[in-house]
Order: structure tokens, then sequence, then C-alpha cells
């Protein structure tokens, strides 16, 4: 489309209005074409930026004097280049129909413009709406309702009586529902607590490869709107997360968990059973929550990387920390008492 038009349709205020080139794609920074719309982010792409061959770059306006080309400038260039993929690049969806190898029960309640994929498995009691995409490969399971324009990718299980809301994105290998981590002991041995709860997944949702949602020990896991979960993500049984809540790869959250709205969980961060993380509550990656967390803010732990040698000493002091601690706790006591008899002195 012509420059000026895909301006108006991401919201951004054209630098030469003039400027009438037509845009046919989106390309990185430093390979973009002529035809091509690119972004850029931050401070430190400033040489490459000045390089570039783009026929448009999406920017803040403070960078648009380092663009040789014209600029669509804009508060969030991340969220405008996202919208111009989709305007440049959208994606074909998935012909409504079923393909002939989909095994689907009598009992399945399929919309006429959903899409069913080659080997997938639709159980009896399971209902899907207007718009679904269910991938080849797919299984799912007895009683599920799967809302309108969901899409499962391939290989998605959906466990019995999940629900899933509307325009939510399973990516390959995620497992929604499926029985929780629950064990008594029986002398020696483990004995599985049956988990009959059930997972519920908000509008908007995104679940990444390989990630699994398991569902509720007695009640339900809820997943909140806009929740985005990406891939090899542990959500333990009964776990609830807030709307709008995004967690990075690698995290694990334990059993009955409360997560609030708008929080940030980066790689690695592994959560304890039963706490409590306020709205706008963020954790850094590689962080132990063993506790709640209900004020909002940015909490860390864990250890950065040093080097090696570094970490060796450091490592060898660690079982000597109590014994540390004591004598320090000894000597603030001598230097108190040795304070106190100075001051009676001179009293």
């Amino acid at each position: 489309m012509l420059l000026p038009e895909l301006a108006t349709r991401i919201g951004a205020e054209l630098s030469d209005p003039d400027a009438s080139i037509d845009i046919t794609d989106v390309c990185a920074l430093s390979d973009a074409s002529p035809c091509a719309v690119t972004y850029v982010t931050a401070e430190r792409y400033r040489g490459v930026l000045r390089l570039t061959n783009a026929g448009a770059v999406i920017l803040t306006p403070d960078l648009a004097p380092d663009a040789p080309c014209p600029c669509l400038l804009v508060d969030n260039p991340t969220l405008a280049f996202a919208r111009a993929i989709e305007l440049l690049r959208p994606r074909t969806p998935t012909p409504a129909g079923r393909h002939p190898s989909a095994v689907i029960a009598s009992s399945a309640q399929i919309h006429p413009s959903a899409s069913i994929g080659a080997l997938s498995v639709i159980e009896d009691g399971v209902q899907i709406d207007a718009g679904v995409e269910i991938g080849p490969q797919c299984v799912v399971q007895r009683d599920s309702v799967i809302g309108a324009n969901t899409r499962l990718v391939a290989t998605v299980t959906v466990c019995e009586r999940t629900i899933i809301g509307k325009r939510v994105l399973l990516h390959p290998g995620a497992v929604i529902g499926r029985e929780g981590f629950g064990f008594a002991r029986d002398g020696a041995r483990w004995v599985r607590v049956p988990q009959i709860g059930r997972v519920r997944l908000g509008d908007d949702v995104e679940v990444g490869t390989n990630s699994a949602v398991d569902r509720g020990a007695l009640g339900d896991t809820v997943v909140g709107n806009g929740v985005k979960i990406d891939n090899l993500i542990q959500i333990g049984h009964n776990v609830e997360i807030g709307a709008n809540t995004a967690m990075a790869a690698c995290s694990g959250i334990s059993g009955s968990t409360r997560i609030g709205e708008g929080c940030t969980i980066a790689g690695a961060v592994g959560m304890a059973g039963h706490l409590e993380i306020g709205d706008d509550v963020h954790f850094t990656g590689m962080a132990m929550v063993t506790r709640s967390f209900e004020e909002p803010g940015v909490y860390s732990s864990g250890i950065p990387a040093m080097p090696s040698a570094d970490w060796r000493r450091n490592v060898a002091r660690f079982r000597h920390l109590d014994e540390m601690a004591k004598r320090l706790r000894q000597l603030e006591d001598r230097v108190a008492k040795l304070q106190q008899a100075q001051r009676e002195q001179a009293d």
C-alpha cells in the first residue's frame, strides 16, 4: 500500500506527507529494500539506521534526524511494526472443512466455518465455535469447549472438560488440562490423587510450544484474558493468572499460586505453591519466588554470572557464612559494650 495509507492504518505521523512510496513488504533494518518498511527501537541502532536502504522506517521522533528515508513517527515502534506486519503479510486462514483423516465423534458440535486438520481427533461432547482452526494431529478430548477464532497450530492436546475462550492461540505441543501433579504417601509408595477440576483459558490467551497448563485438583485452573505464556512453561493445578500477565520461557508455577493482572515473569522463574502475587508485580530472570509479593514492583534473586575463579572462591566461603555471622554479632556486641563504657566514663 502507499506510504500515507500505511501511516494512517498503523496510527503514525508521516514525516514527509508528500511521500508516496508503494510499500510491499516488511524487513529488518540492516537488509531492508526500497519497497519495504522497517523499524528502530533504540539509540544503539543509529549507525545502522543511517545506512538503511528501506523505503520507510518506523521510529520515535528523536531518532528521525538519522533516517535517510521517510519516517513513520510513533511512540511505540514495536507495536506499530506489528500492525504493519499484519497489514503487509497477513496470515492466510485455513479453509473451513474437515480433513478426511480426522476422527470426529458424532456428538461433537462443530461450526460449519471451523477447520479440522489431518489426523486430528475430536471426542464426544466437544463444542467448536465459528472460525476455529484445529491443525494436524491435534486431540480435543470429551466435553471441551473451544471459542470462536481460536487456533490450535498442530499436535496440541486439549484434555477433557477444558474451556478455551475466543481468539486463543495454542502452539505445537501445548497440553491444556492434563491431570495435575498430585500424590499421597502410602508407606514408601506414592498414590495418585485424582485431579477432577478443569482448565479455563480466557480470551486472547497464547500458550507456547511444549507448555503445559494442568487442570485443578478440585476447582479450576484459571488463565485470564490476554495472558501470554511462552515455550516450555509449567502451570500447576489450581493456579490463577490475572489478565494481561506475560511469562517468558522455562518458568514454572507451583500449584494454587495466584498471580495478579499485568505482571511479567521473566525466563526461568520458579514459584513455590500457595503464593499470592499482586497486580503489576515483575520478576526478573531466574528469580526464585518462595513467598508472596502483593505490592507492585520489580523483584529479583539469583546470582549473576561471574568469572569461574571468583565463583569457586565464593562457593568455598558459603559454608562459613553462619560462623562468620556469629562472629560478626559477637564483635558488634563487644563494640557496643566499649562504646557504652566510654560514655559512662565521659559522664
